[in-house]
């Protein structure tokens, strides 16, 4: 082998590894590890007593953490020494505390003199000569309860709420099982709203908005919907056991609250959301996650779609929904878990045991990858059924990153078709008509006219095709799609009509000039056809074309899977005609000659003869071809809309991998999730056209080695 052919393997191999290794890391698992620990008795947070934590929460770097007291006192504590950095009471005579999702960072002490006090506990980090600096910051908010609804005396059996920029809206069960809710706005109480008895209620959570209220029974879930001027009413009720033995034990909101978690006493956890049928939200069970062992607490995390399980064996165990992967299990503790927190980048772990403070180090960047969410329909939040879903980004922190892979391979592969159904049957048969019946000086100007095409920026084609063409095709469809099926009707015809002309005028025109004679044919039958387009589309589509695709269930988009095909087609073109008709033209001229002088026609010879010798060599050219379009960026990503859609509709458009690749990778951040599959769709780029082209090199060879002997 020589130096150039081997310099070309170390290449490919280190591309290959490069993209590899960029890609390996989103597949690696999770890691947890004890970075810090206190006793809890030294910072005032021991389980042991009254003043027991009931909430928590942890700084980005592990360094510093509040805690909420049942007694209605707020602590933040240094996590590295146990100090206590800064205290202060929020609530007295407590009589039930409440939190909101951690994004959101709300939390709230039920009072029978105070009402209800809110606090919203943060973290400062500043930078200075001396380093990082983290400080405590705590944000708070007073409300009044209705009269009536809790005294001094009374106890509260479960109390929930949500505050916004707007309203704050407020739900009490009291000891009496009889749930009460209100709304504050601008300060005042209204619209109170007073239930009937709920039996045996274990939970009750409301969503951030306020708009929703689910009470968890061992059997049922009641959802209940907040409407103007109404309060909450009961949307459904839902078995939440789904026709089984098992009972409810806990619930949690998924991070977004549009999920609700749910524990059984079968040790598996399950996530319900919302799913629209027949125009009507019905709570819908999704998936289900196994636990190791009966949890004592469930953590959602932060911002992600993913929850912590701490069981009553000393296990952690990390799940995500989306991927539906147990990312993380191990045996790291040694209490029961009382409390836990995670913080906002979701680096740290807080848990709080019995006589422990605990911080974890967290290293779990990729959970929401997976070989099933990458290649298999996912159930995500809102949608009616699992999907194939592309959606990178969007304006919300607690955004369920959609990574399905099939849509973009689905587009890739579409307009890599299209554009073959265009390209091949005019390069190929192109190719076989310059080599073998055009006369050699028109060979001598159309070879190398179309090998300039070739040149051509594929940029050019697209801004031309995504701002010319794709116009041009709106206005006249009709006539395109006539075009597409007529021409090739029309030059068969026109070909049989020159066999029936009497044998001396054909004697008149050059051996091999022949397809001169069809250009001004052809240019004939183009302009009929859009000549009469108009009428054409008025008599059997009442005037627009377009609407009556509608009218049929078929989706119209200017940018689509035809223009995409035109130009695509145009680009490839050059590619296989070149290598075809190099293959059809060096078929040595003693074969045609034999074959000739055996009493053979042109036209036997050519197949059963120059087409044969010449088949490893048009192989090769169309799989050249198909690999240039697989791997086709500027003209899919400026001749389409790029939506991600799973249709083989010629008239919507699609997203392929590589245009993919150019649109987000300038957005993506390094080292992400997002950034690193763009590298993984590089990588199948990559191998899918080593694939092709190796397989075309294997097919070329057994072709010659079969006709070796002609």
């Amino acid at each position: 082998m020589k130096a150039g052919g081997i310099s070309v393997l170390v290449a490919l191999l280190l591309i290959f590894f490069y993209l590899l290794l960029m890609v390996l890391p989103v597949f690696s698992s999770a890691n947890i590890e004890r970075v810090s620990s206190v006793p809890a008795q030294s910072s005032n947070t021991s389980t042991s007593h009254s003043n027991k934590p009931i909430a928590a929460g942890v700084d980005d770097y592990g360094q510093l953490g509040y805690f909420l007291m049942e007694s209605g006192d707020l602590a933040f504590i240094d996590l590295t020494d146990g100090r206590i950095v800064q205290s202060q009471s929020i609530s007295t005579n407590a009589l039930s505390y409440s939190g909101m999702p951690a994004s959101l960072g709300w939390h709230a002490f039920v009072s029978g003199n105070e009402g209800i006090s809110a606090v919203k506990p943060s973290f400062s980090v500043q930078f200075n000569d001396q380093g990082r600096i983290i400080t405590p910051r705590v944000d708070t908010a007073s409300y009044e309860i209705p009269n009536g609804i809790v005294n001094q005396s009374q106890v509260v059996s479960h109390f929930t709420f949500a505050i916004d920029d707007e309203n704050a809206t407020f739900a009490i069960l009291n000891e009496s099982n009889q749930l009460f809710s209100w709304r504050e706005n601008d300060g005042e109480p209204s619209q109170s709203t007073s239930f009937g008895t709920v039996e045996n209620i274990i939970d009750i959570k409301m969503t951030p908005d306020g708009q929703q209220l689910f009470i968890l029974t061992p059997q049922e879930m009641v959802v209940m919907a907040w409407g103007q001027g109404q309060g909450f009413s009961v949307r459904e009720v839902v078995d939440v056991t789904q026709g089984g033995d098992k009972r409810a034990l806990s619930m949690s909101l998924l991070a977004g609250a549009q999920s609700v978690l749910i524990q059984y006493t079968d040790n598996t956890v399950a996530q319900w959301f919302d799913v629209l049928k027949d125009r009507i939200r019905t709570l819908t069970y999704i998936r289900d996650f196994e636990l190791s062992g009966n949890a004592e607490l469930l953590l959602p995390e932060f911002y992600r779609k993913g929850f912590y399980a701490f069981d009553n064996k000393g296990q952690i165990e990390s799940f995500y929904t989306t991927s539906e992967e147990k990312t993380f299990s191990a045996p790291l503790l040694q209490e029961d878990v009382k409390i836990a927190a995670v913080s906002s980048n979701e680096d740290s772990l807080l848990v709080v045991s019995h006589s422990r403070i605990d911080v974890y180090s967290v290293d779990n960047e990729y959970p929401e990858i997976s070989l099933s969410a990458l290649w298999q329909s996912v159930w995500y939040e809102g949608y009616p059924e699992p999907q194939f879903v592309w959606q990178s980004t969007s304006g919300s922190d607690d955004f369920e990153a959609k990574f399905s892979l099939v849509p973009i391979a689905f587009g890739t592969l579409k307009a890599a078709f299209f554009a073959m159904i265009f390209a091949v049957p005019i390069a190929v048969l192109g190719a076989v008509y310059t080599a073998y019946f055009m006369s050699t000086p028109m060979r001598k100007v159309v070879k190398p006219a179309i090998e300039i095409m070739e040149a051509l920026p594929t940029v050019i084609i697209g801004f031309l095709a995504g701002l010319w063409l794709a116009p041009v095709v709106e206005a006249h469809l009709p006539s395109t799609l006539a075009l597409v099926i007529l021409l090739p009707l029309s030059t068969i015809i026109i070909g049989w009509l020159w066999h029936l002309l009497p044998s001396k005028w054909l004697s008149e025109v050059p051996n091999g000039l022949h397809g001169l004679i069809l250009v001004p044919a052809l240019l004939l039958v183009t302009f009929g056809i859009i000549s009469f387009s108009h009428e054409v589309e008025l008599f059997l589509f009442g005037g627009d074309v377009r609407v009556y695709l509608a009218d049929i269930g078929i989706d119209y988009d200017q940018r689509n899977a035809l223009v995409v095909g035109l130009a695509m087609g145009f680009a490839v073109i050059p590619t296989i005609f070149t290598i075809s008709e190099d293959a059809i033209f060096s078929v040595p001229k003693h074969l045609s000659d034999g074959s000739l002088a055996l009493g053979a026609t042109k036209w036997q010879t050519l197949i059963y003869v120059v087409l044969l010798t010449a088949s490893p060599g048009i192989f090769s050219a169309v799989m050249m071809g198909l690999g240039r379009a697989v791997g086709e960026t500027m003209i899919v990503l400026m001749a389409t809309g790029n939506t991600p859609i799973m249709d083989w509709n010629i008239f919507e458009g699609m997203r392929s991998l590589s245009a993919t690749i150019a649109i987000e990778m300038p957005e993506s951040d390094v080292g992400s999730s997002h950034y690193r599959l763009l590298f993984l769709a590089a990588l199948i780029l990559f191998v899918f056209t080593f694939f092709v082209n190796s397989l075309a090199e294997w097919v070329r060879q057994r072709l010659r080695d079969k006709y070796r002997a002609l």
